[in-house]
């Protein structure tokens, strides 16, 4: 129950005010059970919320990387019960911790649950998906927490109202499940107090992201150039009308086109001349996804690029740090490399090694490709370089019109409010989006439609205590977490001695 409600919780279904009780049934189980059958009772439950959560992972390799259904299907089920150990890790701490310290393990608890967010975004290569605050992206008024905290803040209230519930009832006492909902509530009239319209200055910008929807489904290598030379001519229609309503900033998809300005062959320059015209004539600058090139001729590296072309034809690339693992690159080959057997859709991209911002009218802004939305820390560094806003540039095309890119989108909000900061999100085939520092999503496009957003955004300077301070919850939740499964232990041991 609780892996269910909590999936039913995130896009795109949405039923959000489930992820407030979603864990109830698990905390009273937990309850009642010895570590090792808290462990599996805490993997079966977080088997069933990835389960649910990411359905649409085996259709990727089984229509894109031509790997068979069966294993599709495999790979899906050992990567949810790979992330469902997490769960199991909460549920045996839980136990451990409560067996010695029974009242205090109900405050401890969201300490545990965000230290294991915290762990799940770095380990091997980290994948935060599904973090419990995500699901709240829409309640503007709690969100505001996240400019404090970051998203495992919301997490930790979501978890500690819940265990105060569960402690009130299992200990018939009022007091704590009352002070938890106080809590919530003036969590949520802080955000409602925190809640600004943010005017336009002299600084603000009046910019476009624009949504070609080219499918997934097309190979460039495998199609004409006259077809290629459509796409790419559907996109400078699209420049020109955001032109046309007066933006200035132009941001193109993830790969929406093949562009390559350091590829010698005919098709990559003539594209890359055609776009020189362009800036030139409009005075407008373009951020384009582009595949650049580095190194030697017999040593070429490629690098998913975010790049910014001037209208002085002057350029600024920032090359994606955090790849997609199997699907941009083969991490830890030595383990893995028997998977570039079996499937044609892993890449070979090498990452970028630095933050890099660009610069429009005076003002600096960061570009985290795709993937990199996800992870909090990278996108606030961007930030703490001096980006006044953020944009980002993905191709969710890969995943249909399923609840992927609603959910990858939900993501980029909570980096908005996070860094108090402007995000404009160009997706090829959407959802593209702009979104204010509050989370307020001024503009939103509908899948796999042809289209383009503009709107007014006003750069900021002022940093955020998340901003400035990082990662500093989950990690004191992570140390008090291991701190109290020691005495436990330790004190286990001592009740056994006398």
């Amino acid at each position: 129950m609780s892996g269910v409600l909590s999936a039913l919780a995130f896009p795109k279904i949405g039923l959000a005010f489930l992820v407030w009780v979603s864990l109830i049934s698990l905390l009273f189980a937990l309850a009642k059970k010895r570590p090792g059958q808290s462990f599996l009772l805490g993997l079966i439950s977080g088997f069933v919320f990835y389960g649910i959560l990411l359905y649409w992972v085996p259709s990727v390799p089984a229509h894109y990387g031509g790997l068979s259904p069966v294993l599709s299907l495999l790979v899906y089920l050992l990567l949810a019960l790979f992330l469902g150990l997490f769960w199991g890790f909460f549920g045996s701490s839980f136990s451990i911790i409560g067996r010695r310290f029974p009242a205090l393990i109900f405050l401890l608890a969201p300490f545990l649950w965000i230290g294991l967010e915290y762990i799940l975004t770095y380990f091997l290569t980290g994948f935060p998906w599904g973090l419990l605050g995500y699901a709240q992206y829409k309640n503007i008024l709690f969100i505001q927490l996240s400019s404090l905290t970051g998203v495992y803040g919301l997490s930790f209230v979501i978890v500690l109202f819940q265990t105060a519930f569960v402690y009130s009832l299992t200990a018939k006492k009022r007091a704590p499940f009352f002070i938890a909902l106080s809590l919530v509530l003036l969590i949520h009239a802080g955000g409602w107090l925190s809640l600004k319209p943010v005017t336009p200055t002299p600084e603000s910008i009046t910019a476009a992201v624009l949504q070609g929807n080219v499918s997934s489904d097309i190979y460039w290598d495998q199609i004409s150039s006259q077809e290629t030379l459509r796409f790419f001519e559907q996109h400078i229609d699209l420049s020109e009308q955001a032109f046309q309503s007066g933006a200035r900033l132009i941001i193109w998809p993830e790969f929406s086109v093949p562009l390559c300005f350091s590829c010698p062959q005919g098709m990559y320059q003539l594209f890359k001349q055609r776009l020189f015209d362009f800036v030139i004539r409009t005075k407008a600058t373009l951020l384009l996804g582009t595949n650049e090139t580095t190194g030697p001729p017999d040593d070429l590296k490629y690098h998913n690029t975010a790049l910014c072309l001037a209208p002085d034809l002057s350029i600024s690339q920032y090359y994606k740090m955090h790849l997609v693992p199997f699907g941009e690159y083969t991490p830890y080959k030595k383990v893995f490399s028997f998977i570039e057997k079996v499937t044609h859709a892993i890449g070979d991209i090498t990452p970028g090694t630095k933050h890099v911002l660009h610069h429009f009218d005076g003002q600096k802004f960061g570009s985290p490709i795709c993937y990199e939305v996800i992870f909090p820390n990278l996108v606030r560094r961007f930030v703490r370089l001096g980006a006044s806003f953020l944009v980002t540039i993905t191709n969710d095309g890969w995943y249909g019109e399923t609840s992927a890119p609603h959910q990858h989108f939900s993501m980029a909000v909570l980096r908005a409010v996070e860094n108090r900061r402007f995000l404009l999100r160009a997706a090829t085939t959407g959802v593209s989006g702009i979104v204010d520092p509050y989370g307020r999503i001024l503009a939103r496009s509908e899948l796999m439609t042809r289209t383009f957003l503009t709107g007014t955004i006003t750069p900021a300077r002022k940093l955020s205590l998340y901003t400035r301070c990082g990662d500093v919850l989950p990690i004191a939740g992570l140390t008090l977490g291991a701190l109290f499964l020691i005495l436990a232990v330790l004190k286990r041991k001592n009740d056994g001695k006398r």
